[in-house]
């Protein structure tokens, strides 16, 4: 098998010579901002970083052929599926002027990548990707300063173009390509302009890669069945294990945490084939077998014996739950209270946002080798760097004995449990001294993965008679989601106690023009394993400010569109919602159904929501707006809701490729429509009690209704974040949908039939009293 080799890589192109790299000298990561994710470290690689490099020839042989050059670009950031390895090799290749095949772009290994932090935030391209750009274009400048000197002429007179540098004048038909300019020149390292210092970028007007559509240049490897996924590593000598874990499923606060083992039997699996061996360190237990339907069968029959466990939280209601866990208030903003001179309307609502899972279709893998004293870790996961931080607490090697080779897993959004299973193979790997490949089952995956977290959004908002806003309380509760390794709590290398961060205030601030604010942050610690998922915090605060904005824009008697419009200063924001609202053929105080069904028997309503995704530590900044608008039907008596139409309206900045913002906003759509129609984890008296997808159904095919996307022409405003943007409105967008079918305010997520049976049954007991 032809798995990747980033260390060998990355040591050959620091000796090679005629390569041309531009490089930026290693420093210890920052430290994470209190209340914030992140592993603290002071380690410092030996090596400089490379973003870019050019090579003559190809391997270690250089050559001074016209065609035989090659670029490697390098990026700390992964590809989870959002198509960002395409768009970074987009800006390499448009500040290169060379084709999009050409750049061979390498995301994530620890041994080669720049540690640009975890994979969050809808940060790849609005941030990861400026010192690429960067790097790229001082690597032209220095290209051209070396074709000045081969021509004998001024660097204006020159340009470049699919890999060749060209004499502009008239009749001057002289050329020479990257690799003939390097194939005399010595190992160049370049150090990377200081984010301060000017860098000759090529103006947004000449872009002819970055602004277009582009394939995805990783579907034809996965469409031909090339390596690409980390469950297909396979190795020399390599054995396969499976893990057992305590009885407390979903859960990791608490000082029963890696102290629940009383015994295992390693006798009971000395009759199975496959030369098992047990492994067990604290509450870790694993089992490891030459086959992996051997191992499958050894951790089935392995006797293991637990202590009795504390019963978990009564989940049963969220909102009682999260009002009874002990918290500290953390205020956001503060003006004072509107006055108003004559009668007024006030509302006070409560938002509950439930737990929910990441899904993942393919349960978690890893494979791990441990061999003369390194580790090297095969992984899915979305955090390298910091995952080789976590490792080193675990097993105490030294991070520079840790290597991460980050490989294609199944789609997660957040963090699901790709990191665990990497410290479960790394621990069997170095207790029986092979490598190991490690996948968990689905019933782990679903139980053990970190939640992404319950939610309560209490609000209070007043307008005036004429309906003008006045103003508005809001105050959101959010158990925590720190969620550290499983192995790290299991063998005790941490302790059990709740630890708190501060990422409830993601989009807290409501982005209409209400006089007075008063925003708050209840911070708790965790109720059981939870850990960031897409739209962290913000979709669940934008879920309650938008349907709020809604329920206000009807007490006024006023259009839901044209009222948002009127109570925004945002003029961006303004114009995406009225672009969509347009393509939506939105009509004014057009009503739907109400409660009272159409001729067909149904219940037909129509919502509108916008949000712009702000993130990172409070203020935060902002990603992409974005604008939904959506039609659905409600049948009255089975609850069953339909979505007939959706129109996205997106504003995203530049975008590098726009065909891979259309995929974005598509995936999106679908996942948010699944997590506020039916996902919500069930839980026990153990913890977790979602163990397969009947427990826990997500959407199917069928039910994924038209969407309709209109992409803002912004390509001369700076790219902006569009991984999570489209999601964050979507949940209300379909509670207002659902209160103008129904006539009912719906105020927690997901929006399941019985929940909708519920509040028309209530309705009709209403009107008969």
């Amino acid at each position: 098998m032809n798995l990747p080799d980033p260390q060998a890589l990355h040591q050959q192109l620091h000796s090679r010579p005629a390569t041309l790299l531009v490089v930026r000298q290693p420093v210890a990561p920052p430290k994470p901002a209190a209340g914030q994710p992140g592993s603290a470290t002071d380690y410092v690689q030996s090596n400089a970083e490379i973003f870019v490099a050019i090579l003559a020839g190809t391997g270690n042989a250089p050559k001074a052929s016209a065609d035989d050059w090659q670029i490697l670009a390098f990026n700390g950031h992964v590809d989870l599926g959002t198509g960002i390895r395409t768009a970074l090799t987009q800006i390499v290749a448009e500040e290169l002027s060379v084709e999009i095949p050409q750049v061979h772009m390498v995301l994530g290994h620890t041994s080669a990548a720049p540690n640009q932090g975890p994979t969050i935030a809808s940060a790849s391209i609005q941030i990861s990707a400026i010192p690429l750009r960067r790097a790229a274009a001082q690597a032209r400048e220095h290209l051209l300063a070396l074709a000045a000197i081969h021509f004998d002429c001024q660097v204006q007179y020159l340009s470049t173009r699919q890999g060749n540098i060209y004499l502009k004048r008239p009749n001057d038909e002289r050329q020479i390509s990257f690799g003939q300019l390097l194939a005399q020149q010595p190992n160049t390292p370049l150090t990377l302009a200081a984010p301060d210092q000017e860098v000759k970028l090529k103006p947004s007007e000449e872009y002819q890669i970055v602004g277009r559509s582009t394939a995805r240049v990783d579907i034809p490897a996965k469409a031909t069945g090339q390596l690409s996924f980390v469950h297909d590593v396979r190795l020399p000598g390599m054995r396969h294990g499976r893990v057992i874990r305590p009885p407390h499923p979903g859960r990791d606060g608490g000082d029963f945490i890696g102290q629940c083992l009383l015994n295992v039997d390693h006798s009971s699996v000395e009759h199975l084939a496959g030369r098992v061996q047990v492994v067990v360190q604290g509450d870790f237990v694993g089992v490891v077998a030459d086959r992996e339907e051997q191992a499958i069968e050894a951790m089935r029959t392995l006797k293991v014996q637990w202590k009795s466990i504390p019963p978990a939280p009564d989940l049963g209601d969220l909102s009682k739950a999260i009002r009874a866990n002990p918290s500290s208030l953390r205020p956001l903003v503060d003006q004072p209270v509107a006055s108003s001179a004559g009668e007024s309307i006030a509302l006070k609502r409560s938002y509950v946002w439930p737990y929910q899972m990441h899904a993942s279709i393919g349960p978690s893998c890893a494979v791990a080798s441990f061999q003369k004293g390194q580790l090297t870790i095969w992984a899915g996961t979305q955090n390298p760097h910091m995952l080789r931080t976590d490792l080193n607490r675990l097993v105490q090697l030294g991070e520079g004995n840790i290597e991460i080779v980050r490989m294609e897993a199944a789609g997660c959004y957040g963090r699901n449990c790709a990191d665990d299973v990497c410290a479960d193979a790394a621990l069997l790997s170095m207790a029986v001294g092979t490598p190991v490949r490690v996948q968990l089952t689905r019933e782990q995956e679903n139980q053990w993965d970190p939640k992404g977290t319950a939610q309560l959004m209490d609000v209070q908002a007043c307008i005036d008679a004429q309906g003008k806003l006045l103003n508005y309380d809001f105050a959101v509760s959010y158990p925590s989601n720190d969620a550290p390794l499983m192995a790290l709590l299991l063998t005790g290398k941490v302790s059990g106690v709740p630890r708190t961060l501060e990422m409830g205030d993601r989009t807290a601030v409501p982005p209409y023009r209400y006089p007075s604010q008063q925003v708050r942050c209840h911070d708790m610690a965790p109720l059981v394993r939870s850990s960031w998922i897409r739209g962290v915090s913000a979709m669940p605060n934008s879920f309650a400010h938008d349907c709020m904005i809604d329920e206000l824009a009807h007490a006024a008697h006023a259009d839901p569109v044209a009222y948002r419009i009127q109570n925004l200063d945002d003029q961006r924001a303004i114009e995406l919602i009225q672009a969509t609202a347009d393509k939506a053929s939105w009509l004014a105080g057009a009503a739907g159904s109400r409660g009272t069904p159409a001729e067909d028997g149904l219940l037909h309503g129509r919502g509108v929501a916008y949000a712009r995704y702000i993130h990172s530590r409070f203020p935060g900044f902002g990603a992409a707006w974005a604008a939904w608008v959506i039609d659905i039907s409600v049948h009255p008596e089975t609850g069953v809701i339909t979505v007939k139409r959706i129109v996205l309206g997106q504003d995203t900045g530049m975008m590098v490729n726009p065909a891979g913002v259309q995929h974005q906003i598509h995936g999106n759509v679908i996942q948010t429509l699944s997590r506020s129609l039916m996902e919500q984890v069930q839980f026990n008296a153990q913890g977790a009690a979602s163990r397969e997808w009947g427990s826990y159904p997500i959407i199917g095919f069928q039910q994924i209704p038209p969407i309709e996307v209109l992409l803002m022409d912004r390509q001369s405003e700076p790219p902006l974040g569009a991984g999570e943007s489209a999601s964050v409105p979507g949940p209300a967008a379909l509670a207002n949908a659902l209160f103008d079918a129904t006539g009912q305010r719906f105020y927690e997520v997901p929006f399941t039939p019985d929940k909708v049976l519920q509040a028309l049954h209530s309705s009709k007991l209403k009107t008969l009293v």
